[in-house]
């Protein structure tokens, strides 16, 4: 079993290094949360996501929000899946809903199995409006040292529409944090994908609530690194398990 183990988590290491190697064609913010690589048996969670993003440019959208809304649940002591509504407002629209879309996070190695930890991740969303669906897969990995975790989200993106050219992408997503208390963990985040490149602080935590009750929260400001990303994404989660 750990020989079966060893072999896949190498295959999985080269078809990303591959990936990773071809041009990166993402279109779009890809700004939005770091996941990491774990399931909790038997748990329940409903998920509130929204951003709001200034920028000085006018071609891009000044004062634009977006909300993402979700329940989701384990599975089994490896996979969780979750459903999300996503609605969006800017100066030109009211608030409306634009897209569903569906994941499914698949632990693969036990935490603290071996030096990282690992998992992926699935999804699939469809945009109303534009027409517009995308699948893709990431590869999550997870180390710790010390006080100290690293996380990387490495993706694959498979984007098809009646009115757009259908194309394959890459992104990734990245965090170093300090697990200074559980209420309070600073942090960096880093994204990078042909549609937006940024980087900043975010404050993450939770609190009991009593058995398996517990928020989860985090809070950051993203600054854009080039002239497609806004200049500031400010970024809100709040996470109710149970």
């Amino acid at each position: 079993m750990l020989l079966v183990k060893f072999h896949l988590y190498k295959f999985i290491i080269c078809l990303w290094i591959l990936l990773f190697s071809v041009e990166i064609l993402a279109d779009g913010s890809f700004i939005d949360k770091v996941y990491h690589p774990y399931v909790q048996p038997h748990e329940r969670e409903f998920e509130w996501r929204g951003s709001y993003e200034k920028d000085s440019d006018n071609r891009l959208q000044d004062n634009a929000q977006k909300h993402q809304f979700a329940y989701g649940q384990s599975i089994n002591e490896n996979w969780f899946a979750e459903f999300y509504l996503v609605g969006e407002k800017n100066r030109e629209q009211d608030f409306k809903l634009t897209a569903v879309e569906l994941e499914a996070l698949w632990q693969i190695t036990e935490q603290g199995e071996y030096e990282a930890d690992w998992g992926m991740l699935f999804e699939i969303e469809h945009e109303r409006d534009k027409h517009l669906s995308e699948i893709s897969t990431a590869l999550l990995i997870e180390r710790q040292w010390h006080k100290w975790v690293g996380t990387a989200n490495l993706y694959l993106i498979y984007e098809w529409g009646s009115h757009i050219d259908n194309e394959l992408e890459t992104a990734m997503a990245l965090q170093g944090r300090y697990r200074y208390s559980r209420a309070l963990e600073p942090a960096i985040e880093f994204y990078s994908s042909d549609g937006s490149e940024g980087i900043g602080p975010v404050l993450l935590g939770n609190f009991r609530l009593g058995g398996k009750k517990q928020i989860k929260w985090e809070a950051g400001i993203i600054i854009g690194l080039d002239n497609e990303t806004p200049d500031e994404i400010y970024k809100l989660l709040i996470e109710l398990e149970f």
